[in-house]
């Protein structure tokens, strides 16, 4: 893994866990990640038509606007590597604020010279109030900041235990990709 490489993963995990503050949401978070390479088959300098294959055999084109930088350094033969994570993080607060939301977005690119590459990552935060608590079913019932509710089930019972009517949940959702280009392997 090239020093590029390295250094955009470093910045797209660490942007995408906390990038709306300086503290990484508490409470539960569950995260999912996924990566695909592909590897360029064709390509157009001209049109900035790309094709890739992927591991599968599975081909797809498209053209390359022209916010992709380094596109000149692109050759058949090189590999496409692109990372998606996302996270869902909660924590519920005693009493709390009012219904809000709140979008951050941050990203980044490779320098002039280097192979293309860049990441983005976007996250919103809401905070919801509970209106409703029913341990039968189980489920909660919330109230966004527009003012809509919703209903959802609770998965694991027990985490209701000492929440209250009236409670505020801060609810995080993170996603992410970074995409890097690398120098075709030598045979």
């Amino acid at each position: 893994m090239n020093t590029l490489r390295a250094s955009l993963m470093s910045a797209f995990v660490a942007g995408s866990l906390c990038l709306a503050s300086a503290e990484a949401p508490k409470g539960d978070a569950v995260v999912g990640s996924e990566t695909r390479t592909a590897t360029v088959t064709k390509i157009d300098h001209k049109t900035r038509e790309v094709t890739l294959k992927a591991a599968d055999g599975e081909e797809f084109s498209f053209v390359a606007g022209d916010d992709v930088k380094n596109f000149a350094q692109v050759k058949k033969g090189d590999v496409v590597t692109a990372t998606y994570v996302e996270a869902l993080a909660y924590e519920v607060k005693k009493g709390g604020s009012a219904p809000s939301a709140q979008v951050a977005v941050g990203g980044g690119r490779a320098e002039a010279g280097q192979k293309p590459a860049g990441a983005v990552a976007r996250q919103t935060t809401v905070t919801v109030t509970i209106t409703a608590i029913d341990p039968g079913v189980p489920s909660v019932t919330f109230k966004g900041p527009a003012g809509n509710t919703r209903t959802i089930k609770v998965k694991h019972p027990e985490k209701l235990q000492g929440v209250s009517v009236g409670d505020t949940v801060e609810i995080t959702y993170t996603e992410a990709l970074a995409i890097t280009v690398e120098t075709a392997p030598k045979k």
